[in-house]
């Protein structure tokens, strides 16, 4: 499971003319899920997304996560994530999970996170979305559960 993290002033995600998903300062995180990926993988992603210090401290240093330093989490599915862009000049997505799995692994990732945060915004699985968002620093990072490995 992939997780693009970016530190936020604020984000939104909007389908069509609805807010679907907004937040003030915290952290926007896109969302891939690969074949192979389980819970395990989406736990591991979320103990990394609540804990990677992306916040400054007093002294301007990056060593608060975001339950150090409180804010929002939206998160939003993108499969485009997970896409195998090693060939040619066109992503190939046999990489990705089929869809049903990645709905239920992104749903998955979003029950676990509102039990550790609280309040979690999200995009809309299989929707046109437009994000919007304000990157602080800009700070984006590329995090990483991978799945088990194939027998």
């Amino acid at each position: 499971m992939i997780g693009l993290l970016q530190r936020v002033t604020e984000a939104r995600v909007d389908v069509g003319a609805e807010c679907v998903g907004r937040i003030g300062a915290g952290l926007l995180v896109l969302v891939g899920v690969e074949r192979g990926d389980t819970e395990a993988q989406a736990d591991r992603l979320l103990e990394r997304l609540v804990g990677y210090r992306v916040f400054p401290d007093a002294d301007g240093r990056m060593n608060l996560s975001l339950r150090d330093a409180g804010g929002g989490l939206l998160l939003v599915p993108q499969f485009t994530l997970a896409a195998d862009t090693g060939k040619g000049m066109r992503a190939g997505f046999s990489t990705a999970a089929a869809p049903a799995e990645g709905e239920r692994l992104f749903d998955y990732l979003v029950g676990i996170a509102r039990n550790a945060l609280g309040q979690v915004e999200t995009g809309r699985f299989g929707a046109h979305m437009r994000v919007s968002l304000t990157n602080d620093g800009p700070v984006t990072f590329w995090l990483r559960a991978a799945p088990a490995a194939a027998d």
